[in-house]
């Protein structure tokens, strides 16, 4: 009798009405939960937990306690006009401060057109429609991920690309905390919240090297390093907003975050039956990587 063989490369398993797994060498790379079971006051959407790097070592974290609307990678609009799909309240200019109403949205699958995996590259292609608490559709997505291994540079690639078509029959704007008057809040858009052991973490861009000091920079990409218990080993995550720059919303030094935010501090108004597209990357890689690394990842050509 002899043993079954290790599998080689990416392999995908679909759960059908519940997640798309990718593994890489037969171990878990990442989850994609796109029929979440969450409370309506965390504003169900699809998202990517658990993330690990090539090597084995977990990248994110779903439902923190200090705030249990965070899981993982996801897809999170916090100023979709006066509707919430980021998740618990929701900042007023009015009354100055948060108050949890009822208006968290919810992100609905619709349907899969493409879950494949040729030459080597992960592809899905997913619709959705975002819901409003009341019960109003006011987007359709089309949704695009994929994610390709390159065991040469030490990473993996995850590639997000979304359109979002007004349906609502009225102009969107869309926003942030910062935009309605809290200072420095600009979150708004494709969010990851890292380990607790990423804490203190370090952020680096083109330009700089930082932590929370980078929250609001302009720039093309973003990358966070971060550490590991048990044997204190770093991963970095490198994301990369297409096709250019961006502002970005971070935090380091309490807990690990990253956001490309485009409404961090500028209001987007969408007409009725405008469109809004985002295309993102995120590079998970085992260790720390300099300038010159990161640099290599976004020059190589999208999957």
């Amino acid at each position: 009798m002899t043993a079954e063989p290790t599998p080689t490369g990416l392999g995908l398993v679909h759960e059908h009405g519940r997640s798309v797994r990718v593994t890489w060498r037969g171990r878990h790379l990442v989850r994609y939960v796109y029929a979440p079971w969450d409370a309506q006051l965390e504003s169900p959407r699809p998202y990517l937990h658990p993330l690990w790097t090539l090597d084995g070592r977990p990248v994110s974290l779903y439902r923190p306690h200090d705030h249990v609307w965070h899981k993982g990678i996801s897809m999170s609009l916090s100023n979709v006009g006066t509707e919430n799909f980021w998740g618990g309240p929701t900042y007023l200019r009015a009354e100055g401060g948060y108050a949890q109403l009822p208006n968290n949205g919810t992100q609905a699958h619709e349907a899969f057109d493409n879950v494949s995996i040729v030459d080597g590259v992960v592809r899905v292609a997913q619709r959705l429609r975002w819901v409003t608490e009341a019960g109003a559709t006011v987007l359709t997505e089309r949704r695009q991920l994929t994610v390709d291994a390159h065991p040469e540079l030490g990473a993996w690639r995850l590639g997000f690309r979304s359109t979002m078509d007004n349906v609502s029959g009225a102009s969107i704007p869309f926003g942030s905390p910062t935009t309605e008057g809290r200072p420095d809040a600009g979150y708004s858009g494709l969010f990851w919240r890292g380990p607790r052991s990423f804490s203190g973490g370090e952020v680096r861009t083109p330009d700089a090297t930082g932590a929370d000091d980078l929250n609001g920079v302009r720039a093309p990409w973003m990358a966070f390093t971060g550490r590991h218990d048990e044997d204190g080993a770093r991963s970095t995550l490198l994301f990369v907003n297409r096709p250019g720059i961006t502002e970005w919303f971070v935090r380091s030094e309490v807990y690990a975050v990253v956001c490309p935010a485009p409404f961090f501090s500028t209001v987007h108004e969408v007409p009725a039956g405008g469109t809004l597209a985002f295309d993102h990357e995120v590079w998970v890689a085992d260790g720390a990587l300099d300038r010159a690394a990161l640099e290599r990842l976004v020059k190589t050509d999208p999957a």
